[in-house]
C-alpha cells in the first residue's frame, strides 16, 4: 500500500480504470464470439446484426480508451472480410 497521498489516489484511479476496461473488453470479447457463430450458421440477417452489433462494441471501447483507433479499425475489416467470405456466392 503507497504511503504518499497522491500514490493512494493514483492506486485507486488505477484500478476504477482497470474494472472499466475490463469489461469493455470482455463485451468486445463476447459480441466478437456471437459474431464468429452467426457467419458459422446459415443466416445472414443475423450475421449483419451480429457484425453491426460487434462494430458498435468497438467504437464504444474507443470512444472510452479502452483500445486504440487502429485496432479497432483492424477487427472491424477482418471482421467484414469474414463477414463476405462467409456468405460470398
Amino acid at each position: 500500500m503507497p504511503n504518499i497521498k497522491s500514490a493512494k489516489k493514483r492506486l485507486l484511479t488505477s484500478e476504477k480504470s482497470r474494472q472499466g476496461n475490463k469489461s469493455v473488453k470482455s463485451r468486445i470479447t463476447t459480441t466478437r464470439r456471437k459474431f464468429i457463430s452467426a457467419v458459422a450458421g446459415d443466416d445472414k440477417t443475423a450475421a449483419d446484426a451480429a457484425f453491426g452489433t460487434f462494430c458498435s462494441a468497438l467504437d464504444k471501447g474507443v470512444k472510452r480508451g479502452a483500445i486504440k483507433k487502429n485496432n479497432a479499425n483492424r477487427r472491424k475489416s477482418r471482421a467484414a472480410a469474414r463477414l463476405s467470405s462467409g456468405f460470398a456466392a
